[in-house]
């Protein structure tokens, strides 16, 4: 019997009992993890993976009931789980159920937006979802779906260069390491990058990097004072290691007084859009001309679900691309939309679904409130910790990354405590290196924290021990 296919009007049949089976699975294997990330640590989980499934490609297939139990309760089991209170390190979102259902819906379709034969309402949906996002911005504007924030950056820095030629970017020392690797991929010269001492770019020292260059200065190297290529500025609007914006409103006056364009990544803070208590932190994105959004962070969307927004459809004009097989001439002129055009990828799945779903469903005050949560569950445990007498509190939050270490901690205890409450499997936190000085990372995105979530988070950092001292006096 040959095994059933997803699609079609049998699909649904053929799912259903699989379903279960699936969802049996995830659900006995967050119960043997018990916490929010595997104990015993990498070689310990890495051994349990090879141990359930040596045998990945018998010579005689198992059965999709029992291959989907074994390995879904083993990748379970074996998962740091965003949803978990205490999985708090990192920008990725514990997914919402119904966002999660409708990825599910697009991998049984399975459709690919290169060509509208292949995705004839997919391609109508994301063209309308797009538009819409993109006018939480300017009122014209249009959107690209890309994987994530990494290649929503490349994109702006690809555009830009097919409008002006090999531009020169300027950024922050914040600013996200994908800016630095597309001007790599794409041949550009080198960033100049600026100092950015309090975590965030300062618009005088942006100015006179852009205004008084000289050989001696030390924000700007001598081959800008000299350079023909325009300028792209690059801001953040919430940085990976601190949350930070960037002051947006001095930045583009500093960017229009000398014609330079500006990129946001707003990968992170972007959806503080959709809040009236927080949407005016990003007074200022629309003087961008290109914005990084990605719903899988501070969207609550399964990877992947990133963005380019642009104010005019037209500067979207440098992507497009003929292959006869996919948008003929005739085809278009006929009225077939031409989808290569909105994204440097062929074959690409549904992800705007998703999205699509979580924003019918949700609407703006729905959320509105879950963004409002997560910030709310922030300032709550800054507070705590500011309060705490063993623990240091580096800021106050600008969104929803708090940062801390304990008092009298050198950098080593604090490396030292976070790989034990991962090896432990008691806690998932960050790490970032501010103000010359290693502390740990919580990056609440989950909107189902209590207060209770809260101090037992820190009670888990309080409670590891220091490393072991050599007798000459220096940690491990």
């Amino acid at each position: 019997m040959h095994p059933p296919l997803a699609g079609g009007t049998a699909g649904p049949t053929a799912l259903r009992p699989l379903l279960d089976v699936v969802l049996d699975a995830l659900h006995q294997g967050a119960r043997a993890r018990g916490g929010p990330l595997p104990g015993g640590g990498a070689e310990a989980v890495a051994q349990r993976v090879r141990q359930a499934a040596h045998a990945v490609f018998p010579p005689h297939g198992t059965g999709a009931e029992e291959a989907l139990a074994t390995l879904v309760r083993t990748l379970a089991e074996g998962a740091a789980d965003p949803a978990e209170p205490h999985c708090a390190a990192h920008l990725h979102t514990p997914p919402l159920a119904l966002a999660a259902a409708a990825d599910l819906a697009a991998s049984a379709l399975n459709q690919s937006l290169d060509s509208w034969d292949q995705a004839p309402a997919a391609s109508t949906l994301e063209a309308l979802v797009t538009r819409t996002l993109a006018a939480e911005i300017w009122p014209d504007g249009d959107a690209l779906v890309t994987t994530g924030g990494t290649e929503s950056n490349q994109l702006a820095l690809l555009l830009a260069r097919e409008r002006h030629g090999p531009v020169q970017v300027v950024c922050g020392a914040h600013t996200h390491h994908s800016v630095h690797r597309a001007t790599w991929l794409l041949g550009l010269p080198e960033p100049v990058v600026l100092p950015a001492p309090a975590g965030t770019v300062d618009p005088a020292a942006l100015d006179a990097a852009l205004h008084h260059p000289s050989p001696s200065s030390r924000l700007l190297p001598q081959a800008l004072n000299s350079s023909p290529h325009p300028t792209l500025v690059v801001a953040t609007a919430g940085t990976t290691d601190t949350g930070a914006i960037d002051p947006l409103p001095a930045i583009a006056d500093v960017c229009a007084a000398h014609g330079a364009e500006l990129h946001v990544d707003a990968a992170y803070g972007g959806p503080l859009l959709f809040s009236d208590r927080h949407r005016h932190q990003l007074a200022g994105l629309e003087r961008a001309h290109s914005v990084t959004l990605d719903l899988h962070k501070l969207g609550w969307q399964p990877v992947a679900a990133g963005l380019l927004a642009v104010p005019d459809p037209g500067r979207l004009a440098p992507l497009a691309h003929t292959a006869d097989y996919l948008n003929a001439d005739d085809d278009t002129d006929a009225g077939l939309p031409d989808l290569l055009g909105r994204s440097l990828r062929t074959t690409r799945r549904p992800d705007i679904l998703k999205i699509a779903v979580t924003l019918r469903a949700l609407g703006r005050d729905g959320l509105a409130a879950l963004v409002d949560r997560v910030c709310a569950a922030a300032c709550e445990l800054a507070q705590l910790i500011d309060q705490h007498p063993q623990l240091e509190l580096y800021e106050t939050p600008a969104i929803s990354t708090v940062l801390f270490r304990p008092y009298g901690a050198d950098d080593d205890t604090v490396a030292h405590i976070r790989r034990t409450l991962l090896t432990d499997g008691t806690a998932v936190l960050g790490r970032a290196r501010a103000d010359g000085r290693l502390w740990l990372k919580a990056t609440l995105l989950n909107p189902h924290l209590t207060p209770h979530d809260l101090h037992t988070l820190l009670d888990a950092a309080l409670s590891t021990t220091a490393p072991p001292i050599h007798a000459e006096g220096s940690p491990r």
